[in-house]
């Protein structure tokens, strides 16, 4: 049983690399092609990395919150199940504080960060909150 194993693994992955072969034939585009996309044909405008990058931080953040939720209502959840069972009880409010603590922390950070993007920094450099992130140049460029 064992040679057939390996002789059905050996001729898959032949066929594999021939299929490769022949594919990558096909798609393949001139070396000096240039493609260039007009914004008009998209229908939208390309975000830069800094849009992109804010968008993601924000997501994050949205994440973070809707994961405290739905531990917050798991604990509450667990705490009407518990059927007034003291270790129950116990583990239910352990994941009630454990969900509140972590809102204030993302309000905490999304605070802070706001802060210094809009107070310290008067928007220069932005971290992706209340504008798309955006750090100064650290070396000028040689003319």
């Amino acid at each position: 049983m064992k040679s057939l194993t390996g002789k059905v693994s050996l001729g898959a992955g032949s066929m594999y690399f021939m299929y490769l072969a022949f594919v990558s034939k096909v798609f393949a585009g001139p070396a000096d092609a240039d493609i260039q996309v007009s914004e008009s044909d998209l229908g939208f405008e390309i975000p830069t990395f800094g849009e992109l990058l804010s968008a993601m931080i924000k997501f994050f953040f949205v994440v973070a919150g809707l994961a405290a939720l739905f531990y917050l209502l798991w604990g509450a959840l667990s705490w009407i199940t518990s059927g007034g069972d003291a270790e129950a009880v116990g583990a239910a409010r352990g994941k009630i504080v454990a969900a509140l603590v972590g809102v204030v922390l993302i309000i905490a950070v999304l605070a802070i960060v706001w802060s210094i993007e809009q107070i310290i920094f008067s928007g220069a450099v932005c971290l992706g909150l209340s504008c798309p992130v955006t750090l100064p140049n650290l070396l000028k460029p040689v003319p």
